[in-house]
């Protein structure tokens, strides 16, 4: 075990087994236990069978839907899109039905087979993604999910990684705007600057794939969007560095959905192993959260918008300390 400053009260309290997806995390990417260790293997099984997503697969529909299946992602927090999200952040087995049913019940009502983008809404006449409704948050949102969830070898999520790698801006508003019919619907996804969210999104999409999986354009693009992320200091202006560009960002949260923080991306570059001097204000923004007792606050949450209601809004968050300790067994 190594030492973040991690008291035995917090490890104890992020062990508990009434959050199995906290305590296989834990055990996993805090612990490093191996995978096939007995007590990894006994939290991956209580996953399924108590808390988020058990309640959550309680409330599926037979097509693998959720509430209003044409509603999957305009049905915040309640719709497929959102409940996909959160079955793939709480390691929600993939073999498992029903967890297949989600999967192929967003393949294919937003996934656009023409492009492998995702969509926001289903075209009556080819149902399947409608391409005018394709924006970038949610396609790497998707793609997250589908490669926690097991399709990373699935063609169709294979063309949605290609997606990314030819869709996904990261200029920062110093070149004109890119034209053509996939830029030229949301000017707000696309306009002068390229989107944070959707550059957070597809970057977490392509960190999840595992390292012997990528192939030198993902690596590529990885370096190009983490370098969009250092020239903003994550949350800051790039040229003016002493000015906040996104102070919803300085709030942490879980899960945040199409939305994001600077922790969230802390923790992804720290999955990537990423160093810079450019991160010491996140950093910096990190420790000063953490409380006397060694954990950290939920600031930010859409749990009471949520079919399944997961941490309470001002109360010590499990999940928000495990990102923090995460990054800073990285950082540290």
């Amino acid at each position: 075990m190594y030492d973040v400053g991690m008291t035995d009260k917090i490890l104890t309290w992020l062990l508990e087994e009434n959050n199995p997806s906290v305590r296989y995390f834990t055990l996993t990417t805090l612990l490093d236990r191996a995978l096939d260790d007995p007590e990894v293997l006994a939290a991956r099984e209580l996953i399924m069978t108590q808390g988020v997503v058990a309640k959550l697969l309680e409330k599926q529909n037979g097509d693998g839907s959720w509430v209003d299946p044409g509603r999957f992602y305009t049905d915040k927090y309640h719709g497929a899109v959102w409940n996909l999200i959160t079955l793939a952040e709480f390691a929600a087995d993939p073999s498992n039905e029903q967890v297949k049913r989600a999967c192929e019940f967003i393949l294919h009502s937003s996934y656009n087979p023409e492009n492998g983008g995702f969509s926001t809404a289903e075209s009556a006449r080819t149902k399947s993604g409608l391409v005018s409704l394709i924006i970038p948050c949610l396609t790497g949102n998707m793609v997250f999910a589908l490669i926690k969830l097991g399709y990373l070898e699935d063609e169709r999520l294979r063309k949605g990684i290609e997606w990314i790698l030819t869709y996904q801006r990261s200029d920062d508003g110093e070149e004109r705007p890119p034209l053509g019919e996939m830029y030229d619907r949301y000017r707000s996804c696309w306009g002068s600057h390229s989107c944070h969210m959707g550059v957070a999104k597809s970057l977490k999409a392509l960190a999840a794939i595992p390292v012997p999986k990528r192939n030198e354009q993902v690596d590529a693009k990885i370096r190009e969007l983490v370098d969009y992320f250092l020239k903003h200091r994550i949350y800051k202006k790039s040229h003016h560095p002493e000015e906040i560009a996104k102070p919803g960002w300085l709030k942490f949260g879980f899960p945040l959905m199409y939305q994001s923080d600077a922790l969230e991306i802390l923790d992804i570059l720290a999955s990537l192993k990423i160093h810079s001097p450019q991160l010491d204000d996140a950093i910096g923004l990190m420790q000063s959260k953490r409380s006397p007792e060694g954990y950290w606050t939920l600031e930010n949450s859409y749990s009471d918008r949520m079919l399944v209601s997961i941490e309470q809004k001002g109360k010590p968050s499990k999940w928000v300390t495990l990102r923090a300790l995460r990054a800073l067994k990285e950082y540290r």
